[in-house]
């Protein structure tokens, strides 16, 4: 598996390129600060972090969003995370304003992907009612890989101002939160998006994020053909593939709606 991880160095510059740019979009949009869903996963976590140093405490706010399907533990760990860094944020349980959304369409069958989209699409709504009403910009906190698999709700935890850790991939989150002192527990925990019970990134991805980053990095950006990144990697092409396919198939979430070329008249 080839080495994606940041040196010391880099670390810093990292560090300080992102803060400069946090505090850039929120002077540009003239706020007063900022807002971010909280999950207690290792991206927001990090993205807390360094919109505390970019703005002070007192202009970051965090929501913490809990679905009926949420764990106690990752909720307990968001909120730990702004009692640590001394931001206000609010607890807001969003499975009934799910559930009215549900039972408003006739015969809804319940998919679990759709209701779980649709609560992360709520979660989008809750985070612009925020900002809107204190004149704040939305944090995004998604990944590099994250964003170039597709791993993302469209108009749900995408539907942001800026995605400040949107260029890292997840081995360099994880660094950069040690990096900034978040406590390690969350550094190293397993990614999960909740949208359904006992979800796990990795394990609806089919592939662990070292590998999703790797063949990212070799392949995808790198330009490696399919069996030269596999033989790098020690891994099958069929995993590269996988990956393959989720960076093709989720094109259109990166992309503005199309329309059509003008008519000709």
């Amino acid at each position: 598996m080839i080495d994606l991880r940041l040196g010391d160095e880099e670390l810093t510059a990292q560090r300080d390129h992102i803060v400069g740019f946090i505090q850039d979009v929120v002077a540009d949009a003239g706020a007063t600060g900022a807002v971010l869903g909280l999950s207690g996963g290792v991206d927001s976590t990090t993205t807390a972090y360094l919109a505390v140093e970019a703005l002070g405490r007192e202009h970051v706010r965090g929501l913490v969003l809990p679905s009926r399907v949420s764990s106690d533990e990752n909720m307990s760990d968001a909120e730990r995370v702004a009692e640590d860094l001394g931001i206000d944020y609010d607890v807001i349980e969003i499975g009934s304003i799910v559930d009215e959304i549900v039972d408003s369409i006739p015969d809804a069958a319940e998919d679990t992907v759709a209701v779980g989209n649709t609560a992360a699409r709520v979660r989008g709504v809750l985070n612009y009612y925020v900002a809107n009403e204190e004149n704040r910009v939305v944090l995004g906190t998604g990944n590099k890989a994250e964003a170039l698999t597709g791993y993302f709700t469209k108009y749900g935890d995408q539907a942001v101002d800026c995605n400040p850790i949107g260029n890292l991939y997840k081995q360099q989150v994880r660094q950069l939160a040690r990096h900034l002192g978040a406590p390690e527990d969350l550094a190293e925990k397993p990614a999960t998006a909740e949208l359904w019970a006992d979800q796990t990134d990795e394990d609806e991805m089919g592939v662990g994020y070292d590998v999703v980053d790797a063949v990212i990095a070799l392949h995808i950006e790198g330009g490696a053909s399919t069996a030269a990144t596999a033989r790098e990697l020690g891994v099958e092409e069929g995993v590269v593939e996988t990956v393959r396919e989720l960076y093709e198939k989720s094109a259109h979430k990166r992309s503005m709606p199309p329309a059509p070329e003008p008519a000709d008249l």
